[in-house]
């Protein structure tokens, strides 16, 4: 019988884990179908070009800020079963409704101008409801020893989308933009409404641990975490979206990029899983600051490669290090919210993310990637980033071990 429940649980476990991997794709695809289109959508309205980068900029910092709101009302709804399902339905109903509008309110032009920001606005608040809120499950349901693979799982979808990302762009540029606009939507939408289904399934298999103690005031540790987490977020974006296609132009060229920027996922999506089973036996802070570590000396190769060839590999490596750093930030926010605020420290890991990527724009919009000054800055900032975040995260993992080594020592054991 014990097997058969075993059996069960992993089952159930699996398919929480390509649910929410399922979510995350359609998630960030839907973001990327936007991002193609807003330049010719906001022309539309009256905005000028130059003005897109400020909308994007707009967004991340709305996300910097819902993210972990929702965060926060995934951790209060969760102890329901069912209530979290239904909310993020909900929200996404509405997130939905407003993306699908956007170009058809675009289309009635410069007087629909205030209409169309708001609806960014709208989509952009209640897009949130898709990324911590689901991963509260992982933390409140599921036994500890299967967080990272779930975690792992999860993040494939988001780096199966950025492998795909750059194809999307190509095939979207020239259609129309409701289309995709709408199938984008009803796909992320009858996705969202399994959620219930989900989460009735993990409650049903397993019981939720019951916390030792209320939820607590963010500690050292976890805002150390969080810091940490948004110097590697700036170094992934200045990396990736900044320096990635110029390192390629120098052996390949412009038409090639759409085939070689994927590597960087490519070696995302591998190297997650191997990492989860690290982070099963060691935890995620360690395995976030050998990455980190790991993924700067990526970086440097990538600077000094001389061909193509060691530059996709370089880039391999990169991604690979950023794959596992993702995954064990992850399973490292379930673990240090498992008072009760999973779903608060999860949301300040996506916060984390946004502010990252609202820095890297704020860049490009202030022109620095022109400027030659600022060029060594750019180049060797994202090793920075990554080296001095990585040695943090190892800092601390070592005092927590040595801190509960203590604690076992004085209790005699």
């Amino acid at each position: 019988m014990t097997t058969t429940q075993n059996s069960t649980g992993t089952g159930t476990a699996n398919r929480t884990g390509l649910y929410l991997a399922g979510l995350q794709l359609v998630f960030t695809l839907g973001w990327t179908t936007y991002v193609v289109y807003l330049p010719k959508l906001a022309a539309e309205v009256g905005i000028a070009p130059s003005a897109v980068i400020l909308i994007l900029m707009l967004d991340q910092a709305i996300f910097t800020i819902a993210d972990t709101a929702m965060g926060i009302a995934a951790d209060k709804l969760a102890p329901h079963v069912g209530r979290l399902g239904l909310f993020v339905a909900l929200v996404t109903a509405i997130s939905c409704g407003a993306f699908v509008a956007l170009p058809f309110v675009a289309g009635a032009g410069a007087a629909a101008q205030g209409w169309f920001i708001a609806l960014i606005v709208v989509w952009s608040i209640t897009s949130s409801a898709l990324r911590a809120p689901p991963l509260t499950l992982l933390g409140k349901y599921r036994a500890k020893p299967q967080v990272p693979f779930l975690a792992a799982l999860t993040m494939l979808g988001y780096g199966v989308a950025g492998a795909l990302s750059p194809y999307l762009g190509v095939v979207l540029r020239e259609h129309d933009a409701r289309l995709p606009f709408v199938i984008s939507s009803v796909v992320l939408l009858l996705t969202a409404l399994g959620l219930s289904r989900i989460e009735h399934d993990v409650a049903r298999d397993t019981v939720p641990p019951t916390p030792d103690e209320a939820a607590e005031p963010l500690g050292l540790v976890p805002i150390a975490f969080i810091v940490a987490m948004v110097a590697l977020a700036l170094g992934y974006q200045l990396h990736f979206a900044m320096n990635s296609a110029p390192f390629y132009l120098r052996f390949a060229a412009p038409g090639d990029l759409q085939w070689l920027m994927p590597v960087f996922w490519i070696g995302f999506n591998i190297a997650m899983f191997p990492a989860s089973l690290v982070v099963k036996h060691r935890g995620g802070l360690v395995v976030m600051g050998a990455a980190g570590l790991f993924g700067a000396v990526a970086i440097a190769a990538a600077e000094f490669a001389g061909n193509l060839n060691m530059l996709i590999a370089a880039q391999f490596l990169a991604g690979a290090a950023w794959g596992c750093m993702l995954m064990s930030a992850v399973s490292a926010a379930l673990a240090i919210g498992s008072t009760g605020a999973e779903g608060k420290v999860t949301g300040l890991v996506f916060s984390a993310l946004a502010l990252g990527t609202f820095a890297r724009m704020a860049a490009v919009a202030g022109g620095l990637q022109k400027m030659p000054e600022y060029a060594p800055l750019l180049h060797w900032a994202p090793v920075a980033c990554w080296s001095v975040a990585g040695a943090g995260l190892l800092v601390i993992a070592a005092a927590r071990l040595q801190g509960r080594s203590g604690l076992k020592a004085s209790a005699g054991e």
